[in-house]
């Protein structure tokens, strides 16, 4: 004797809703988002006071707004980020939202990110070596004018590559080791050495940002005053705020490894984390080689 499913329910007792809610693949189908609206929405308000601020351009007829909505655009695109990767955290602990096959597309996601970020440093890269490889072509009138004909311009007292930058690169370079030692210690389920490690990561990626400021401070050289003055603050200065964000991007590891997050077998936001502060040690000992090193070979060094 055949029976029949009651109707709306499949023969293995699973209702047709439940299809819907479980589907049975490894792909994520998220759920309908506010936040990229809000966010492109935040965005343009950023931009378009970030030019109206630059130009002091008057706003509704009032001067002086540009910076006030700026500031507003830039505080809601923060809270975007937060309340965003909010949700994606919670689909990936307590959803069950990040298979396998969701995690190998996070990984390329990343891999596209940090290689549009290689191209950003290229650009500043190729400026600092536009700018002093041929500084002395005669029929660059102009070139010649701001530089000189040599590398550094003259008159341009440069920093001692092997005084703050060398303790720097020393510093970003442990800070690789110790953020190596917290990945190992998650990957055997140590969580002291993750959370130990972490902490370390994050108080060297501090100390590198405050000698900077303060070398930026003492520098014998402005941003205005020479092609040098801008190539180096460009490049340096876009690593900088790259260790910041990386330092940034370790704490809420942090908070999160201090959460219970984060398992062996799934740990896509510490990986990535951890992928992102190795780029930026890697990117500093191309600029320490460049431009601190060799840049200022053979220029006059500041004394301090």
């Amino acid at each position: 004797m055949m029976t029949t499913a009651p109707e709306g329910q499949t023969e293995k007792g699973q209702t047709m809703s439940d299809g819907h809610a479980k589907p049975n693949h490894d792909y994520h189908l998220v759920d309908p988002s506010p936040w990229p609206l809000l966010g492109s929405c935040f965005a343009f308000i950023t931009a378009v006071g970030a030019i109206v601020w630059m130009k002091n351009m008057a706003l509704f007829g009032v001067k002086g707004m540009g910076g006030y909505l700026f500031v507003a655009g830039f505080l809601g695109i923060l809270y975007i980020m937060f309340v965003w990767w909010a949700d994606v955290i919670k689909e990936a602990e307590h959803g069950g939202y990040h298979t396998r096959v969701v995690q190998i597309s996070h990984r390329y996601g990343m891999i596209l990110f940090i290689a549009s970020e290689v191209m950003f440093f290229v650009a500043w890269f190729w400026a600092f070596f536009d700018a002093s490889l041929f500084s002395g072509e005669a029929i660059q009138t102009a070139r010649v004018e701001f530089t000189g004909g040599h590398w550094p311009p003259k008159g341009t007292e440069v920093l001692s590559p092997f005084h703050l930058p060398l303790l720097n690169t020393l510093i970003l370079l442990t800070s690789g080791t110790t953020v190596t030692w917290a990945h190992h210690g998650l990957l055997h389920g140590d969580r002291k050495a993750l959370k130990n490690g972490l902490i370390l990561t994050i108080i060297l990626g501090a100390i590198f940002t405050c000698i900077q400021g303060y070398e930026y401070a003492h520098a014998p050289f402005a941003f205005k005053q020479s092609i040098y003055g801008a190539t180096f603050f460009m490049a340096t200065g876009f690593h900088g705020f790259h260790v910041l964000v990386g330092t940034i991007f370790l704490a809420v590891c942090l908070f999160r490894a201090m959460a219970g997050h984060f398992t062996p077998q799934q740990h896509l936001g510490f990986e990535f984390a951890a992928w992102y502060w190795h780029f930026v040690d890697v990117v500093w000992l191309f600029l320490f080689a460049c431009i601190y090193v060799w840049g200022s070979w053979g220029a006059t060094i500041a004394q301090h």
